[in-house]
This record gives C-alpha cells, sequence and structure tokens, in this order.
C-alpha cells in the first residue's frame, strides 16, 4: 500500500492509499479524485490520466515507455521532465509518498 498525494489543478489535495498491484490512474478512480478522467480505462490509447510529477519523484519512476511517450504528445501542456501517464505507473511501496499535479484540463 502506498500513500498518494494528487494536487488539483486548483491546489486541492487528496491524500490516499492505493494497493500494490494498481496503477496511480486506478487510485485516482477508485477514489473518485477529480481531474483524471482515464477515458480509455488505462490502455495507454489516450492522455487523459496526464499527471506533472513533483520534481523530488522524477527520477525515482520507471523510464517512460515509447508508448506513453507517444500518446503525452496528445496532453494538455505537457512538461518534458514531469509530465506522466497515471495509467503507466503500477503502484508499489516504491512510491510511497508520491506527489501528482492534474494539469488545468485533460484532452
Amino acid at each position: 500500500m502506498a500513500k498518494i498525494t494528487y494536487i488539483e489543478h486548483n491546489g486541492t489535495e487528496h491524500v490516499v492509499d492505493v494497493a500494490d498491484g494498481l496503477t496511480v490512474m486506478e487510485g485516482a478512480r477508485d477514489n473518485n479524485i477529480p481531474g483524471i478522467e482515464a477515458d480509455c480505462g488505462g490502455a495507454c490509447a489516450c492522455s487523459t490520466c496526464h499527471v506533472y510529477v513533483h520534481p523530488d519523484w522524477v527520477s525515482k519512476l520507471p523510464e517512460i515507455d515509447p508508448m506513453e511517450e507517444d500518446m503525452l504528445e496528445f496532453a494538455y501542456e505537457p512538461n518534458p521532465e514531469r509530465s506522466r501517464l497515471t495509467c503507466q505507473l503500477k503502484v508499489t511501496d516504491a512510491l510511497d509518498g508520491l506527489v501528482v499535479q492534474m494539469p488545468e484540463k485533460q484532452i
């Protein structure tokens, strides 16, 4: 179980426990956190679960794969260093304390 902080674009924070094996996107969905739409359900076929990873966490996450990188090109205002798709981030104990911030909107 990992404690993940989701920060809405307006600054509202949601700190929730997410079970190992789920994705960061599923943690948001299961806890009704606004700002992550996840239109494709986690298939890495859209960019509606886009977030900005807190700078302290960027180097601690698994490498971005080419499919995720391609989908991020369709995200709203992607940041080359901090943008990730939450459907591609599997929760493990190593992600305990992860902080992500949602963009102004998802497209």
